[in-house]
C-alpha cells in the first residue's frame, strides 16, 4: 500500500473474505461479458460503460461494507451495483428497459437504484454523486445511525469544483463518508497526465486535513485493507477518507468506443496483467479455495446470469401510463 497521509490498513482478509471478494469480482466480469454479447446480438439496445478491469476495486470495497451502508456511483457503475447486491434480474430488466427493472425500465443503466441493497444514487453527471454522498452521510450523522456512505467516481471527476467543495465540507463536519476514486488513467478519452496537476489524486486529501491513500486497486488484499481502515474510521466518528484505487479499464469509454487513444503497448500490458486470472490462481495456490469450489462459483454465476437475461427479455415493456407515474407526489393538471 502506498500511504499518502494518515491512514494504514492492517485488516488482513481471511480465506472466506477473499472468496467473497473473488465471487463478487467474477460476477462483475461475467455479467459485463454477457451484456456486451447481448448488445452485439441485437437482442437488447442500451448504453453501456464497461468496468472490465476494475472489478476488484468495487468487490473489495463492498465486502468491507454492511448491507445498510449507502453507496453512490456513476454511469460506469455496473461493478458497484453488482458488488453491493443489486439483484441480477432487476438489473438486467432495467438495462433492457422493461417494467420489471429496478426503476421500472425508466432509468436505464445510468440510473440504477436499489435502496434495499444500499444503492441510493447512480448518476449520469460526472462528479455529481460526490456532494450527494455528503448529504446522505450528514443525514446518518444527524440521526445517529451507524452507517457509512461510499461515493465512487473516476479520476476526471477529481478536477471539478464539486469534488473539492465536498471534501472540504466532509472534513469540517467529520462526515462518515468515503471518497473512492477509481483512477483508471483515462477521463473519457484523455490521459490522466494531460489534465491533472498532481501525481496522485490521494494527495488532494492533504488540503482538507483528510487521510488520503493511494493503493493498487487490482490487488484484493491491498484494496480490502484500505477499504476496511476507511470504513472503521468513519464508523468511529473520525470523519472521511479519500482512497485512490489505481486500476485500468479494458474497454473504451463506452460501448462502441474502440479506444484508439490508448497506446497499444500500454493496453497490451494492462491486458496481460488482468487481475482476475491472477486472483483466481492466488485462491487456489494459497489454499483459500480448491479448483472445484472456484469452478462451482463460476458455474453458479453463469447460471444466474442466464436466468436474469431470460427474465429480462421476457418481461413486458412499460405502458404509456408509466410516463406520468413517479413524477409528482400528486399529479398536477396540465
Amino acid at each position: 500500500m502506498n500511504e499518502v497521509t494518515g491512514i494504514s490498513g492492517h485488516n488482513q482478509p481471511d480465506s472466506e473474505t477473499l472468496v467473497e471478494i473473488f465471487s463478487k469480482a467474477m460476477l462483475i466480469k461475467l455479467c459485463d461479458d454477457r451484456i456486451r454479447a447481448v448488445l452485439r446480438s441485437g437482442k437488447m439496445v442500451s448504453p453501456h460503460y464497461s468496468p472490465r478491469g476494475q472489478e476488484v476495486v468495487s468487490a473489495a470495497m463492498a465486502t468491507a461494507l454492511r448491507q445498510g451502508d449507502y453507496l453512490v456511483t456513476i454511469y460506469r457503475g455496473l461493478h458497484d451495483h453488482l458488488a453491493k447486491g443489486v439483484p441480477l434480474r432487476q438489473l438486467w430488466a432495467e438495462y433492457a428497459g422493461r417494467v420489471t427493472g429496478s426503476c421500472k425500465g425508466k432509468g436505464g443503466p445510468m440510473h440504477i437504484t436499489h435502496p434495499e441493497a444500499g444503492v441510493v444514487v447512480t448518476t449520469g453527471i460526472v462528479g455529481s454523486g460526490i456532494p450527494i454522498a455528503n448529504g446522505l452521510a450528514l443525514a446518518s450523522q444527524v440521526r445517529g445511525e451507524d452507517r457509512v456512505t461510499v461515493t465512487n467516481f473516476g479520476d476526471g471527476a477529481s478536477n471539478i469544483g464539486a469534488f473539492h467543495e465536498a471534501l472540504n465540507m466532509a472534513s469540517v463536519w467529520k462526515l462518515p463518508v468515503i471518497f473512492l476514486c477509481h483512477n483508471n488513467r483515462y477521463a473519457e478519452h484523455t490521459r490522466y497526465e494531460d489534465c491533472t496537476a498532481v501525481d496522485s489524486v490521494a494527495t488532494r486529501g492533504i488540503a482538507y486535513t483528510m487521510p488520503g491513500v493511494s493503493v493498487d486497486g487490482n490487488d484484493p488484499v491491498e484494496m480490502y485493507r484500505a477499504a476496511t481502515a476507511a470504513v472503521d474510521r468513519a464508523r468511529r466518528g473520525e470523519g472521511p477518507t479519500l482512497i485512490e484505487a489505481r486500476t485500468f479499464r479494458f474497454e473504451g469509454h463506452n460501448y462502441g468506443d474502440p479506444g484508439h487513444y490508448i497506446p497499444k503497448d500500454v493496453y497490451a500490458a494492462a491486458l496481460a496483467d488482468d487481475p482476475l486470472p491472477k486472483f483466481r490462481a492466488k485462491l487456489v495456490s494459497e489454499g483459500h479455495a480448491d479448483e472445484a469450489r472456484v469452478a462451482g462459483i463460476e458455474a453458479k454465476i453463469l447460471a444466474d446470469i442466464d436466468d436474469a437475461v431470460a427474465f429480462a427479455l421476457a418481461s413486458d415493456w412499460p405502458e404509456k401510463a408509466e410516463l406520468r407515474r413517479d413524477v409528482f407526489v400528486q399529479e398536477l393538471a396540465a
